[in-house]
This record gives structure tokens, sequence and C-alpha cells, in this order.
């Protein structure tokens, strides 16, 4: 009450105040980070070793389980480890206990690993410690091309010019490059000149490092100045390399180039990327948390045209699987509803109250609360997500209870009774209405305290939409209490005397507005009439009642198991992503033809009109980095994803990948093909996984432990609904 009698007196404060909001909310909306989902912050630290060469079962063996033993060494509130093993790369991911400081955590695993070198094999390289994060997912990948540009050209392209300029990018990370042929001073070597001068392949090694250092040097001092002089004896041509002396053998000196050919060349390929059907290589770029996906998305296709601007002409960059394209589509549908249910809420009060003036206090104080709740969730660091915007269209129907009631029970004060002023009127009116609003408001808030009960990425999903609503609410009883009195007494004196009866046939009374009011003032009464009579008939037949109450309740729980039950809306938007398994030891060049094969499929099952773009990604990239960030399942430089990009109009998305998996079982039978996450929404709901549902068998024993991992997945395939049943 007395804030009230307080908002009347200093009416200007509680002006300023809301313009405040809605300078703080409007700055909210422009500065707070906006993506689909809100950031899911599980402290996850990824641990890769890399050793050329290892096969999986000695990385795991030698390598990843040393590591994973002496974790808890060390490393504090570890959860549990997972790890998997490569050829040559290993992949431990360390799940800590929730609230854990990520970058104590990181120091840690740090500090511990250095340490473990000594135990590892000779020669290994440290490895690379990187926070994971179920939020960072490729968010656009940049793909590069060009006619007269070789594979070799293209990686070194990507990954010395452009992956440095893109990473610049606040929020942004980029991996190294996928596809392409790495670049390096290739030593192939003739096996029966060797053998012709009785040297083997580590006297070549040997030679070369001898005679190729780079040594520690100092200064020599000659009458009054002082020289640098350098020991630098590193080959600056390849000319030179293959001049080194190997060995000296009947007085004739053996030279690299008697028995090898050391050229500028490139790495055995392990990856290979083709974009409908030409040759690429293909950057990715990966949001980083809580980071806008918006804006990364819109600074990268700012920057590909400076970046390609020092490059040469014939390279081309494309953006391609741009996932701002669904968080875009999916804030505005979201943003869109909560305008319409605005609107249709203000037509709903125009009706009920018959008065503009009272129309136009309700809108105004609906857009401030929720641009209070924008506010200050964007100040506990939250980000502008479909979450959050769905709970603020959720609360807009609520919203409108406090104002309503407040101006409703305003309008009855003035035509009952004795004949009040309108500051009488709106005060009797808070008071009355105060201690009911205030409790209606305190039920609908409770409802969502069981939201802070949640565990895991159901938690940060679900947190935003639950603060937002009560954030709302909150300000909705703030503003009815404050703002709202100050507005109905400079906006409704004029309506006065038309609630009291004091004129019969003013301007007001005759607009088209009140009549409409009146007339459905008129049938509501009559509804209501009936409704009064229904209700009798119910009181006075509760047996019948109940019967029809059990009936309609039963009726609508039989209907559960046909809608289904899921985490989260399937999302279609437009993209495919399905994983490729030729026969195990198929070579990348095979492995080319089989995908090549496959594209061809595609195209002919999918219409052009509805097909944009084709992808191949096949085999490992190198250094492993990649393996951190991704939620492929290669295992091989033989297997690989492919990436379906559909037009914008085409049939359901699932449709087509119904068709294409019943059409791949019967064109490729003896390969193994099954669909991955490909949009932001699933791949982060999945939580970096290839699948939505993960059975995991441990054991001591290898063959045993996939033995009967084999036994479940011949019987999870009987499972009525699951597809794409496999087994890595």
């Amino acid at each position: 009450m007395w804030i009230v009698r307080f908002a009347l007196q200093r009416p200007y404060t509680f002006v300023i105040v809301a313009v405040l909001i809605a300078i703080f909310g409007i700055s909210a909306i422009l500065k707070t980070p906006t993506d689909i989902l809100p950031d899911i912050d599980i402290p996850i630290v990824s641990v890769i070793w890399t050793y050329g060469g290892m096969d999986a079962d000695d990385m795991s063996k030698r390598i990843i389980a040393v590591c994973e033993r002496a974790l808890p060494t060390t490393v504090n509130n570890i959860q549990y480890t997972e790890s998997q093993s490569y050829s040559g790369v290993g992949v431990i991911k360390i799940h800590f206990q929730p609230g854990v400081q990520v970058d104590l955590a990181i120091a840690q695993v740090t500090a511990l690993a250095q340490s473990l070198l000594r135990l590892m094999p000779p020669g290994i390289l440290p490895p690379y410690v990187l926070k994971y994060d179920a939020s960072s997912v490729p968010i656009v990948q940049v793909s590069l091309g060009g006619k007269g540009l070789s594979q070799t050209e293209l990686y070194d392209l990507g990954q010395n010019f452009i992956r440095g300029q893109l990473a610049t990018i606040k929020g942004a990370a980029v991996p190294l490059p996928y596809g392409g042929e790495q670049r390096a001073i290739m030593v192939d070597v003739e096996p029966l000149q060797l053998v012709a001068n009785h040297l083997t392949a580590s006297d070549l090694s040997g030679a070369l490092n001898n005679q190729n250092l780079v040594t520690p040097s100092g200064t020599a001092k000659m009458g009054d100045r002082e020289y640098l002089v350098g020991t630098n004896s590193s080959a600056e041509t390849v000319a030179e390399l293959n001049a080194l002396p190997i060995r000296t053998v009947n007085g004739a000196v053996v030279q690299m180039k008697d028995v090898a050919w050391i050229h500028n060349g490139y790495q055995p390929q392990t990856s290979y990327v083709s974009e409908n059907g030409q040759a690429s290589a293909l950057l990715t770029v990966i949001k980083s948390g809580a980071s806008s996906t918006l804006t990364i998305v819109d600074e990268v296709k700012a920057a590909l045209p400076r970046i390609k601007a020092g490059l040469p002409s014939a390279l081309t960059l494309t953006p391609i699987f741009d996932q701002s394209v669904l968080v875009r589509a999916s804030i505005r549908d979201v943003v869109q509803e909560a305008v319409t249910a605005a609107f249709l809420t203000a037509m709903m009060v125009l009706v009920f109250l018959g008065s503009w003036r009272s129309t136009l206090i309700v809108s105004v104080s609906i857009p401030l609360a929720v641009l209070f709740a924008i506010a200050v969730s964007s100040a506990l660091s939250e980000t502008i997500n479909v979450m959050s915007l769905g709970g603020l269209a959720l609360a807009v129907g609520m919203l409108v209870d406090d104002a309503t009631v407040e101006i409703e029970n305003t309008h009855r004060n003035l035509g009952v009774g004795e004949k009040k002023p309108l500051a009488r009127a709106i005060l009797d009116s808070a008071e009355q209405v105060a201690m009911p609003a205030l409790i209606s408001t305190m039920s609908i808030c409770i409802v969502f305290v069981p939201v802070t009960l949640l565990s895991g990425s159901a938690k940060y999903i679900f947190t935003p939409l639950a603060v937002n609503v009560v954030l709302a609410l909150i300000a909705s009883y703030g503003l009815s209490r404050t703002l709202v009195p100050t507005m109905m007494h400079f906006l409704l004196p004029k309506e006065v005397p038309l609630y009291q009866g004091q004129e019969k046939e003013s301007p007001l009374s005759r607009s088209f507005i009140w009549r409409f009011h009146q007339g459905f003032e008129r049938g509501f009464d009559h509804f209501a009439e009936k409704y009064k009579r229904g209700l009798e008939w119910a009181l006075g037949h509760p047996a019948m009642t109940l019967v029809a109450f059990v009936v309609v309740v039963l009726g609508s729980m039989a209907l559960i198991p046909v809608i289904g039950r899921d985490f989260f809306p399937y999302v279609d938007s437009g993209q495919m992503e399905f994983h490729v398994r030729p026969p195990v030891g198929t070579r990348i060049e095979t492995a080319q033809e089989v995908f090549k094969r496959v594209n061809e499929e595609i195209r002919r099952v999918i219409p052009a009109e509805q097909l944009q773009m084709v992808v191949n990604n096949i085999g490992l990239p190198p250094g492993g980095v990649n393996l951190a960030y991704s939620a492929s399942d290669t295992t091989s430089n033989g297997d690989g994803d492919v990436l379906v990009l559909l037009a914008a109009k085409h049939r359901p998305t699932q449709e087509w990948m119904q068709i294409l998996r019943q059409d791949f079982a019967e064109k490729f039978p003896q390969e193994i093909f099954f669909f991955e996450p490909a949009d932001i929404t699933n791949q982060t709901l999945n939580f970096g996984l290839p699948a939505p549902i993960d059975v995991q068998v441990r054991g001591k024993d290898a063959a045993s432990t996939a033995q009967i991992a084999a036994m479940l997945q011949e019987q999870i395939k009987d499972v009525p609904g699951a597809v794409d049943v496999f087994m890595q």
C-alpha cells in the first residue's frame, strides 16, 4: 500500500525507473551473446598424446593407460575418465566434479603430463591439454579450393595464412585443416642402392641429423668490435641436402643423392576432403564456450574477403554449413511467437475492459518486465538463447495478470458505491489485490523451483527458462505496484465520468471500442449464465462428473505411447551427416572411390533442386588435435563422414535419411553406414558423442569385452525404433 501511495506522490521517480529498465534491457540485448542453447559448463579436460607410427593397441597400453593410472596422483576432483586410441594418436577426456575450476584442472593435468614424459617411449612429444565443452561445436566451415592449386598448396594456405587470422576472432577456435597434403621435405630411399653401398636407413637418418644442425654459438672479440659467430650447419636448399655425404667407401664419398631422392613434397596423405567432387581443404570454426554464434559467424564472413586479398587469386574461400542460419531462424520464430502472444494479450484486455488507455498501460508493463528479465539474466552471465526466450514467451501470458487485475479492480472501484476520486480508487484497488496478487505470483514462481534440482546438461539447458520466467514475474508485480498506478493516475481521468455514470453520451461512450466492449459484455454475461447452470448441474451430479473426468484423463494417458518421449524436440536444419566405414584396412585412395560412388548415389536419389552441396571428409587429420573437438567416429584413414546440405525447399530431412539408409544397405553391402548429428542443436545435446544413446561395455579383457559388445549390438538392433546400431 505504501509503495502505491509513494508512486502517486512521486510519479516521475518511477517513470525514470521504467526508462532505466528500458535502457539497460535494450543494451543487454545488443551486448549479450546470442545462441540457440545455453552454455553447458561441465568441466572436462582433453589430453591428446601423439606418437607417429604407433598402432592403436600399443598407444592404449604404453601411453594412454600409463597416463590414466597416474592422473589421480596429483589431479583432484576427477569424476571419471574415458579414452580412445587410434594409430599414432590417443585422446583422454577427464570429467571433473561439478563446480571445479577448469583452469586449475588444466594446470594440474599439464604438470602431471610433463612429469610422465620420462616414462613414455623415447621421442614422444608433450601432449596437448585442452578444455572440452559441449557447447564448443562447429558453427561454420570454410572450404578452400581453386583451379590450379594443388592439395599441398591448399593445406599450406589454410594452415599458415588463413587459420591464424580466423583464430583472432573473439570466441572462435580453429583446429588444423582437414584434407589437403601436409608439406614436408621427403627422403625417398632406393633400397637396391642402399644394399649396393652397404648402408641402412639408420645410416641415412644419422647423416641427416648430424649434418643438419643449428647449435648454440657465441661471439668473437676482434679489436674494438665484438662479432656474432654463427654455427648454423643446416641446409638452406634441397640441393644441399642431396649433396650431404653419408660415408666414404674405398676412397669414394657416398652422397645422399646416390642412394635417395630428397625433394620438396608432402607427407603420406591421411585426410582427404572434397566438395561436390572437387578436392579441397576444410577449416572448421568452433565456438568457444558462451560466445555468440551469430557474432562469430558474421565476423568470419566479414574477414574472408580481407584474408583472400593477400592470397593467390585462384583461391576460393566458401563458408559452408553455416549454423547461424538455424540459430537466427530459431530465435526469430520464438520472438515472433512472443510478439504474437503479447498482441493477443493486449487485444484480450481491450475487449474485456473496453479502454484503449488501459490496454496501453498493460502493453507498456509487459515489455518492461521482459527487458528487466533480460538485463538481470545478462548480468548473471547468461546468453540470449531459445530456452531463455522461450521462458519469456511463456511468461507473457502471465505478465498481464498483475497489471490487468490492478486496472480492472480500479475500474470496479470507480463504478460501484460512492463516487470516489481516481486517486482514492487506485489506492483502494491496490490494497484489495495486493496480497492475492503476491500469492498468485509466488505460486507461479515456486512451480519453477524444481528446475534447480536438475543435474547434468539438463540443468544448464532448462535453468535459463525458469530464471527468466521468475524474473519477469517479479518485475511484473513490482511494476503493478508502481508504474501501473502512476500511468492510471495520468491516463484514466477522462474515463472516470463514464464509469461513474456522470456522462451518458460522452464522446468516449460513443466510440467504437466502447460500443464493441458493451456488446461483448452482454455476450459474455450470457455465456457466464450458461456456465453457471452447467456448474450447478455438475455439482448436483457428482458421480457422473467424476466418471467423465476419469474417462478424459485415462483417454489422455492412453496417448502417451503414441506420442513418444524425447529429451529435446527434433530440429529440421536441412543438414545431414553420416559416417561411411569401408572394410577394415581400406587405403585412403580406395576409400576415395567408395565415397565417390556414395556421392553419385546421393545425387541419384535426391533431386538436384533439393540438393545444394555434398562434402566428403575422409581419414584422420594430422596432429590429433581435431579429435578433441570432433564428434566423428573416424578411426582410420579409410573411413570418414559425408555432409549433405539440402536446398531451402526440401522434403523433411528425416525422410531423406530413412530413404538413404535403406538405399545404402542395398547398394553398398560391404560398407557400414550410420547417421550422426549434423546441426548445432543435436551436436550440443549429444555432448560430443556421435549418437544420442551410447552403451559402453567395460572389462579387463579386450577380446571378451568386444564379444559381449557384439552380442549386445545384435540384440539392440531388434529394439523397435533403433536404427544405425554400430560398434566403435
